[in-house]
């Protein structure tokens, strides 16, 4: 059974375009039907957490948004913040599903119980993973990652 759900942002959450405005804001776009189905987890009792490489004000926005409260952005070891996060939260690895898209990934893709990646993720992540999805990042990728388990966990 699927306790918790770590996410990166760019690439799976996003689209992995970053956009700047001629003031130096960035910009990203999120999937509301990720968002739909983030939500969807967290009240079946799956925690959800975001672990990215970049720091971003519009990240923290929207996990705020959803009621995404672990949020680690920044990040150069993504594996060590997972292994704080488990321990934490008393979740062993294979009660964790993760979804990444890029190098940087890999460690925790390759530690967690469950794995996936968004269909554009590099071949080297897509060939590690147990599940890839149909849909890119930023285009319901996500989406597709959590409904399937859902159904793993019996409430699709």
């Amino acid at each position: 059974m699927i306790k918790l759900i770590v996410l990166d942002v760019d690439g799976v959450l996003t689209d992995g375009i970053v956009y700047y405005d001629n003031f130096g804001n960035e910009w990203k776009g999120f999937n509301v039907k990720d968002g739909y189905a983030i939500k969807r987890a967290l009240s079946s009792n799956i925690e959800i957490a975001v672990i990215s490489g970049r720091y971003s004000k519009a990240v923290e926005k929207r996990c705020e948004e959803l009621g995404i409260s672990k949020v680690f952005q920044g990040v150069e070891n993504k594996l060590e913040v997972l292994i704080k996060l488990c321990k934490e939260m008393r979740v062993s690895f294979e009660e964790v599903a993760a979804m990444g898209d890029d190098i940087p990934d890999i460690p925790i893709l390759e530690k967690v119980g469950f794995s996936g990646a968004p269909a554009d993720a590099v071949a080297e992540v897509k060939r590690i993973v147990n599940y890839v999805s149909k849909r890119e990042g930023g285009r319901g990728a996500v989406r597709e990652f959590i409904d399937y388990i859902l159904s793993l966990n019996g409430k699709g």
